[in-house]
């Protein structure tokens, strides 16, 4: 891709995501995760009603009246995109691959941060971590991410979400807003999930098309493995076949919604064909 071709791309996302941004997610994004950080502020006399789980023993003990703790919410926030670039999610049989999904969704949040004064970072990862951009403040970076979501080559097509989460969790030292965005098409990574989930908030999108979990019987049919790149025909008309295919997908949502569940972190189901805008905000508001 031309550098001309490119600035072109990230042009169009930003007026479009940075449109879905100001009209609808500016203030859901607010709500939703404004508030999850308390900093100590000062210390006060105790007042009526006041939550003696906030008195500071050390001043009360040094005056011999009671002090509390006031705290204030954590204006400034730490937004961190975790995106898939595997080979499979360059699938999509509606219009849009799994990909610009992810990179429009990613947009949509970084914009929506932005918004709030918030760093933002971004994590692209296969079956390694395949770059990680700090998170900072300003339109330049959020602008750097996008590029780097919409041109950036990986160097491997498999998968492994748990590497993505280790490492996250070594680099990210302040609590920060996760959202993990992939077709979750791998197992194993429940444990370091957890331990993810215990000090940020995170969040997983799953994106996913109909027609990886639904065959349709169309006879002998070469398939191509995006992820190894190798190629197969499939009888899609024995029923057998269709049936395993489909178990396969229902087993890799299923452990993501368990693995999720089970960090106390949100998941979503988003379909290639859904409206990625809707799914999001019906999110936000039952936060």
């Amino acid at each position: 891709m031309d550098t001309k071709e490119l600035l072109k791309k990230v042009r169009k996302i930003e007026i479009k995501t940075r449109r879905l941004s100001d009209a609808v997610f500016g203030g859901e994004y607010h709500s939703a995760f404004k508030g999850r950080g308390m900093t100590f502020s000062e210390v006060r006399q105790y007042q009526y009603g006041d939550d003696v789980r906030n008195i500071d023993w050390n001043v009360t003990a040094r005056y011999s009246e009671p002090f509390v703790k006031v705290f204030e919410e954590e204006r400034e926030l730490t937004l961190m995109l975790v995106a898939d670039v595997s080979g499979s999610t360059l699938f999509g049989t509606q219009e849009q691959l799994k990909r610009e999904i992810i990179t429009e969704i990613s947009a949509t949040l970084a914009f929506s941060a932005l918004q709030n004064n918030d760093k933002v970072g971004l994590l692209l990862f296969s079956d390694q971590v395949e770059l990680f951009i700090p998170p900072k403040k300003g339109k330049f970076h959020i602008l750097r991410i996008i590029r780097e979501l919409l041109e950036y080559k990986p160097q491997n097509n498999t998968t492994d979400i748990g590497a993505a989460m280790e490492y996250l969790g070594g680099v990210l030292k302040k609590k920060a807003i996760v959202f993990v965005m992939s077709d979750f098409m791998s197992t194993g990574y429940q444990k370091a999930l957890q331990i993810v989930g215990r000090k940020h908030d995170v969040t997983g999108i799953r994106v996913f098309d109909k027609r990886e979990e639904e065959i349709p019987s169309m006879g002998l049919v070469p398939f191509v493995d995006q992820e190894t790149g190798k190629q197969r025909i499939i009888n899609t008309s024995s029923r057998a076949v269709r049936t395993k295919y489909a178990a396969y997908h229902k087993e890799n949502a299923a452990y993501f919604k368990t693995a999720f569940t089970k960090a106390d972190a949100g998941a979503i189901d988003l379909e290639t064909r859904d409206n990625y805008t809707t799914k999001l905000l019906g999110y936000f508001k039952r936060r």
